[in-house]
């Protein structure tokens, strides 16, 4: 979002950022560049997302999505009337499907034309999940989840004038439900310069970063430590995995299995990501693009994903990324690794010159500014 908004401001559009603060990302303005603060009048209303039994249970028999419901706010509504009484704008660009809910007020009070950022399809991500639920009480709740959420992502296409997807394969499954609704795909961007960083040195260490309070991401890790490290670990006892991520599960950091440093947040993303050396990326449950991914690539460095979380980003696999989607292949690639580092080398140099080609943030304000252009002209 942030790559986004730069880039449309320096190509010489006028952008106004309005958004939710809650207790698991708060917007702390302190902390945003002057730059960009003087330039976006960056402001952010409270809105407390914390689950609750009570309204969940409501939903469910209101058949409300709570998935979605929670992210709408009163006092987010009387912002947005505010502020669109105040001023005028020629497109109101919603980041994500959870903004969704204040449709109804953007066209009460204003005639700008509404874009859904689509970071991936919200109810693939609940099927996956479901499909993997170990529980048999919360694997139904799961699947009611999933549906109810297949219904409200068909049903809000048609409430917008256009939609931004992040991948081809979201796109495509889009235009399916509501063909009639303008669909494009601009995938996650970046400014290249902004990640040049120095190689690390050593012994080749493996590591995940990455919101370790969102399921896919526990899902995974726990798989990679359960089915994937010891088998590692059986080849090549001296063998490295760190692990690091917001909202680390205590059980984790406390089990301190060999050859493992698991910590959770870390101050500089970038910093902790450039001081290691292959990325693994154990997703079965995600949709979408890992933007995580994009960054380490950015960064030069080899990746390990299971097919699920490379959805979404061109590669070739062997020569941009490598892929495993069983323990054992995970394993196998994880030793060879350590068997040849050069082929960490040279798989990182070449996802380097992917993003070069297919991910820099001009060709992505390009593409989203002529959509844009489009659809007013509609």
């Amino acid at each position: 979002m942030y790559n986004i908004t730069r880039g449309l401001l320096h190509a010489g559009h006028e952008v106004k950022v309005l958004c939710l603060s809650t207790k698991k990302h708060p917007l702390k303005v302190g902390s945003v560049p002057q730059e960009f603060r003087d330039a976006t009048r960056i402001e952010g209303v409270f809105v407390d997302t914390s689950l609750n039994i009570v309204d969940a249970f409501t939903d469910l028999v209101t058949a409300d999505n709570y998935n979605i419901s929670r992210f709408f706010s009163p006092d987010m509504d009387i912002r947005l009337i505010q502020l669109l009484s105040q001023e005028s704008f020629d497109v109101i660009h919603l980041e994500s499907l959870f903004m969704t809910p204040y449709i109804p007020t953007l066209r009460r009070y204003s005639k700008a034309r509404i874009v859904l950022r689509s970071h991936n399809l919200e109810h693939m991500v609940q099927e996956r999940i479901a499909k993997g639920e170990r529980n048999l009480l919360k694997k139904p709740y799961r699947k009611f989840l999933a549906r109810q959420l297949r219904t409200y992502e068909k049903k809000v296409l048609s409430q917008l004038d256009g939609v931004v997807a992040i991948t081809r394969a979201d796109a495509g499954q889009m235009a399916a439900h509501h063909g009639s609704t303008p669909i494009t795909t601009v995938p996650f961007s970046l400014d290249l310069e902004d990640y040049v960083t120095p190689q690390a040195d050593g012994p080749l260490v493996f590591f995940h970063l990455g919101s370790m309070d969102w399921l896919p991401n526990e899902e995974g890790v726990r798989w990679l430590l359960r089915a994937v490290w010891p088998r590692v670990l059986k080849v090549h006892p001296t063998a490295k995995l760190h692990l690091a991520g917001n909202g680390m599960p205590k059980d984790m950091i406390r089990a301190r299995l060999p050859g493992t440093k698991v910590v959770g947040r870390v101050a500089d993303a970038n910093r902790y990501i450039a001081e290691r050396h292959v990325m693994v990326v154990p997703l079965f449950s995600a949709g979408g693009m890992r933007v995580k991914i994009i960054e380490g690539m950015a960064m030069g460095k080899c990746v390990v994903s299971t097919t699920v979380g490379a959805e979404g980003i061109a590669y070739t696999a062997g020569r941009d990324i490598l892929l495993a989607d069983t323990a054992a292949e995970f394993a196998e690639q994880m030793v060879r690794l350590l068997e040849e580092p050069g082929t960490a080398a040279r798989i990182g140099n070449n996802a380097r010159f992917l993003v070069a080609e297919r991910h820099s943030t001009a060709k992505a304000i390009n593409d989203l500014v002529a959509f844009y252009t489009s659809i007013i002209a509609a």
